[in-house]
Formats: structure tokens, sequence, C-alpha cells
């Protein structure tokens, strides 16, 4: 080997090399091989990985929050990488929900309720009220959270009287 460097962004490893017989000279390039992902959706279909829907939903859940796009990209190369390092080849729709929201919870209450409302289902302001305890009782740092109005709360446990 005469000279190694990187390439494609250090997406590759570029290598000059020379034939030990006949002294010829070439070039070789070293790229991860990434193994495709297969989503398994909640209805049982399957389809291929794709990050830009996970890129989409953070954006969609990160609106003027203040949180850059770069943040967000970042946060997608982990979930990737963490997925493709596993040795089983398909991941679940909630699944990777999980692991969006474990992101969330440290970055921001607000894109984590809204990405919830949306991953989880929300029918209405009961799972808004339940998802705001769990938050609180996991210890997630919400000194600052307001204290949810009481009216609201018995509203949203099925309490009706004023």
């Amino acid at each position: 080997m005469l000279e190694s460097r990187a390439a494609e962004s250090g997406q590759s490893i570029r290598r000059r090399r020379e034939c030990l017989a006949c002294q010829r000279r070439f070039t070789t390039y070293e790229r991860v091989e990434f193994v495709p992902i297969t989503v398994v959706k909640r209805d049982g279909r399957r389809e291929s990985f794709d990050r830009s829907k996970v890129l989409r939903g953070l954006i969609r859940a990160c609106e003027k929050t203040g949180i850059g796009i770069e943040q967000l990209e970042s946060i997608v190369d982990e979930i990737e990488a963490e997925v493709q390092q596993r040795s089983i080849r398909e991941v679940k729709t909630n699944e990777l929900g999980e692991l969006v929201l474990d992101r969330l919870r440290l970055l921001s209450e607000v894109a984590y309720v809204r990405f919830a409302s949306v991953y989880q289902k929300f029918q209405g302001i009961r799972d808004f009220v339940e998802t705001l305890d769990r938050l609180r009782a996991e210890g997630a740092d919400m000194a600052h959270w307001p204290v949810m109005n009481p009216v609201l709360e018995d509203l949203a446990l099925g309490d009706r009287t004023p």
C-alpha cells in the first residue's frame, strides 16, 4: 500500500496500492456496508427504514422551539446507528418511536409531548395529563413546568363537576 486517506466526506477510505508481481498501481475504496433495516408497521406491513420520515416527525415536533436542523439530523444519525448495530434487521415502529422519545425527553418537553401525542395517538386532554404526570414521576427536569390547573386536571380525569 502506497497511500491511504479519507474520501467521500469521511464515508470511505481511498487506498493507493501497487501490485507486488507486476508493479502496476491501482486504487481501492473501502466503504462501510449498511445492511438494510426493515420497519414493521403497526398493521404488520413491512417497509425499508427511511431516515427522512424520522427527521420529518422530529421537525414537526420541534417547530418553533428553536432547535436547529443540525441537532435533529444528529438525533436521526444516533437512532439509525443504534438500529444498525442490532443483530436483528427488523425494528418495530413503536421501538423507533421510543428511541425518538428518549432523545426528545432530554431536549425539549414541548417537542416530547408533541411527538408523543402523534406517535401514541392521543385522544384527548387526559392523554396529555397522563404523559405529563408520567414525566414528572420519572424525574424529568421539569422544575420549570407549570403546575396543572386543578380544574383542567379534574376535567381530564373525568370529574365533570366544577
